[in-house]
């Protein structure tokens, strides 16, 4: 089981990142793309970014946009997204040799996603989701995109990680479960996020915990609804939740926002042994 670190707000270069992720030990960095510096162009420039982490022995994963959209009604919209997980797919390529020399005994390479819920409509009575309203549409899009995403991958060893969030809604889950029907797709548990909604989404991910390949690992609370602490700083059952990564040899990013919460949830692992 290999840990990592965020791309933190409070890192203004990849060089503060990676200073960091070695100076604690971690083994990679998840590059997000909401981030300005981790656009695609900037990702693009792949020999700055095989150099830096070759020199401190890490390597990447990759966040994709949170914002993603490839089911958006408007195709100029959706093409967009597309191609934007395409040159991304051909970015997460070149890093496989850094993934070979220090990530060896991990879990193909993986980037990250978000499933986006759509617009919604308020009636007098009740919220109508347009993805469910026009669910046929929605599937055909998800169609292409596994399409797509096989077609681009080829044998590479890369997967697509489904991220839940604020709770998956009932055709997110009909969508997931067709993606993962591709040894292309896999999950990813963020148990901060399913802690802050009281835990909406465990049933489904237990439901498909033999496709967990990757953790976001934070601590957080149901009342009030918190996420994204420090180890220890919340009410999540963290050994439990650590067993299962560890069963599924699933790659962990300690995702916390802030680089104190990180040290200290480095050292909460420290403290028993789950990390050098």
């Amino acid at each position: 089981m290999q840990f990592g670190m965020p791309t933190l707000i409070e890192n203004r270069t990849l060089e503060d990142n990676i200073a960091l992720c070695k100076n604690l030990g971690l083994r990679f960095i998840e590059l997000n793309m909401n981030f300005p510096e981790y656009q695609t162009d900037r990702l693009e420039q792949t020999d700055l970014l095989l150099r830096a982490a070759e020199q401190a022995g890490i390597y990447y994963t990759i966040h994709l946009d949170e914002n993603l959209n490839i089911s958006d009604f408007n195709r100029l919209v959706s093409d967009a997204y597309l191609e934007t997980v395409r040159r991304t797919v051909e970015v997460a390529k070149k890093f496989l040799c850094l993934r070979e020399r220090f990530g060896a005994g991990s879990r193909p390479l993986t980037l990250n996603m978000h499933m986006h819920h759509g617009i919604f409509i308020t009636l007098p009575d009740r919220k109508v989701q347009m993805y469910d309203r026009d669910f046929d549409t929605y599937m055909k899009s998800f169609s292409v995109f596994r399409s797509l995403c096989e077609e681009w991958i080829g044998d590479n060893e890369l997967m697509i990680a489904v991220e839940n969030t604020d709770g998956f809604r009932g055709y997110e889950k009909k969508a997931i479960e067709y993606l993962l029907e591709s040894p292309k797709f896999g999950l990813t548990w963020d148990i901060g996020h399913s802690k802050a909604v009281r835990e909406a989404d465990v049933p489904f991910i237990l439901a498909h915990q033999d496709r967990l390949i990757h953790f976001h690992i934070h601590d957080g609370t149901e009342t009030p609804p918190k996420n994204h602490l420090a180890l220890g700083d919340g009410e999540i059952d963290l050994a439990e939740r650590l067993r299962l990564a560890e069963s599924r040899n699933a790659r962990c990013v300690l995702e916390t926002k802030t680089i104190e919460a990180l040290k200290k949830s480095v050292q909460w692992l420290r403290d028993r042994s789950m990390i050098e």
